[in-house]
């Protein structure tokens, strides 16, 4: 090449078989809650590889296409539009991670309502719901892969390395449910301090002490009081909350 090549001269004879290029997937974590514990959407793949294996919903990014765009387009054709947090997550590109070519995946978090869950089933009859444990049984995203089960009780084998994918899931969202206002969008729009713990303890796997984490909750400024109270309950009714943005996030 020489130096004094134009960039456009350059382009017009690159030729990009030079190089194998592997495709590119995402896949997305449709991420709940469902009876107190973690919950995700599934497809039960109905071709090689892994055929009758569960999967996470996913798809090829197109070639002019942007992630995010092929993120929203999965959502949208294979969750019913299903209205969700979407972050992404992780890259995976082990070599053989699939069996048919070279394929990466880009996975994103998509977290759910219990609203937005239910909608998500009604409009996409061929998702299943699956919850998350650990081999030992219990609610955890440690190192080792994730279990997921159906409504029974039953395994549901995962295909390629979406187990792995799942656990990286739960464990980033454990170690910025502390932190970050990301549980919030496990929430429907109106809460109570009760519901807002419900899904601290679901992610987390453990039992919090109720006054120490409505304290936490309450100096940490994300939570705006309506002065409105529940309705339909057999006990004492307890206050809405809303979730307050941080100021950068508020509209501007």
């Amino acid at each position: 090449m020489s130096s004094a090549e134009s960039e456009a001269a350059f382009l017009a004879r690159y030729d990009p078989a030079d190089y194998a290029r592997p495709a590119v997937a995402v896949d997305l974590v449709l991420l709940g809650l469902s009876g107190a514990r973690p919950a995700i959407l599934l497809l039960q793949r109905d071709r090689h590889p892994h055929a009758g294996r569960h999967a996470l919903p996913g798809g090829f990014v197109g070639i002019d296409e942007a992630l995010e765009d092929a993120a929203a387009r999965v959502l949208r054709e294979k969750a019913g539009g299903a209205r969700a947090h979407l972050e992404q997550l992780y890259t995976f590109g082990a070599v053989e991670r699939d069996p048919r070519m070279r394929i990466i995946t880009v996975a994103y978090l998509a977290l759910l309502t219990e609203a937005a869950f239910a909608e998500a089933l009604a409009r996409a009859p061929a998702l299943r719901l699956g919850t998350v444990v650990t081999s030992a049984g219990e609610e955890s995203a440690g190192e080792e892969p994730v279990t997921v089960r159906a409504t029974d009780g039953a395994a549901l084998p995962l295909a390629f390395d979406h187990a792995e994918i799942v656990a990286l899931a739960l464990r980033r969202l454990r170690g910025k449910l502390d932190y970050s206002e990301v549980g919030f969008a496990l929430l429907p729009e109106l809460f109570t301090l009760r519901q807002l713990q419900d899904v601290h303890e679901a992610i987390l796997g453990t039992r919090l002490n109720k006054p120490a984490f409505r304290r936490r909750m309450l100096d940490r400024g994300w939570l705006d009081p309506t002065g409105r109270f529940e309705t339909g309950t057999s006990y004492r009714p307890a206050e809405l909350y809303r979730f307050r943005p941080a100021p950068s996030q508020s509209p501007s």
